[in-house]
């Protein structure tokens, strides 16, 4: 698991979303991308996450910035939770995690003592020609947004 730092190149990614759409990270070229990956959707965590990145899509996009979330989940499974909760940006699939591994997500975790394979929530700054502009790894639900926030009033 390799750690990105801002400055470095974002990994490129071409992951189908929730509606069967092949999106690439080079579609965003000439947009500012909050990319958010998540271990699993509609968990009370992931829930949560996703519903406040809905919550400020509009003010993010005032600020020149999109949104994907990515997750291991099927799209199909993507799309049941876009419907469910109204989030309305791309879900990507990442099955192999191999997206997740290339940003440097995907590693060891634990829960109840039992250590396993996940995706380690974390969320990324991208600017307008693919480059990191902030990096937060092991990110709470609740912080996506406000961190994403903050950094981006610092760099104006």
């Amino acid at each position: 698991m390799g750690i990105l730092q801002a400055g470095d190149t974002a990994p490129t990614f071409a992951l189908m979303d929730q509606g069967g759409t092949l999106v690439h990270l080079e579609d965003y070229a000439g947009h500012k991308l909050l990319v958010y990956f998540y271990p699993k959707a509609d968990t009370p965590g992931c829930t949560t996450q996703s519903c406040a990145v809905r919550d400020a899509r509009e003010d993010l996009r005032g600020l020149g910035v999109d949104i994907v979330g990515v997750s291991p989940d099927a799209p199909e499974d993507q799309a049941s939770f876009d419907r469910k909760f109204s989030l309305g940006f791309p879900l990507l699939s990442d099955p192999d995690h191999a997206v997740a591994g290339a940003w440097g997500v995907w590693g060891e975790k634990s829960m109840y003592g039992k250590t396993y394979e996940g995706i380690v929530r974390s969320s990324f700054l991208v600017d307008e020609d693919g480059k990191i502009l902030e990096t937060f790894y092991k990110v709470a639900p609740t912080a996506t947004v406000p961190q994403a926030q903050r950094a981006l009033q610092a760099l104006s």
